[in-house]
């Protein structure tokens, strides 16, 4: 018993330190969330802006042959929407797994044809390159 008061021994609520260490755990927790979320934010504006970029590459992959001259060569235009992108076509040899298989010259010339797309995401420069064989006239 404490002069002054009496306590009862089944007298129910809280004591101060109790209330401090759930306000600590509490602060911990959102702290560990708030940074969970953060990241999966992060995350998701990543894969969004990869889309994009895949998106403009085939775009521009299957723009080659009838907007873009099937030609060796390097093609670029306007940045669009903050990501500029870069096509490059070279002539490429057919090789044979056989002997004989290529006797005769090809009727058609194959070229490698890579889009380049880069970007910023802040302070990072991104960059995503696709690439693909078309076959074209046969170069003399």
């Amino acid at each position: 018993m404490i002069r002054g008061r009496s306590w009862s021994t089944g007298q129910a609520g809280f004591s101060l330190l109790e209330v401090l260490v759930a306000f600590a755990i509490l602060a911990v927790s959102l702290g560990v969330l708030m940074q969970i979320f953060s990241r999966a934010t992060q995350t998701t504006m990543t894969a969004a802006q990869y889309s994009r970029a895949v998106s403009l590459a085939e775009a521009r992959l299957a723009a080659v042959g009838s907007a873009i001259p099937l030609e060796a060569g390097v093609t670029s235009g306007d940045p669009e929407d903050g990501f500029a992108w870069e096509l490059t076509v070279i002539p490429t040899q057919l090789t044979a797994e056989e002997p004989g298989l290529l006797a005769e010259a090809p009727m058609v010339t194959p070229y490698r044809i890579t889009a380049l797309v880069v970007w910023q995401d802040g302070a990072r420069t991104r960059r995503l390159t696709l690439s693909t064989l078309r076959l074209g006239e046969r170069v003399e």
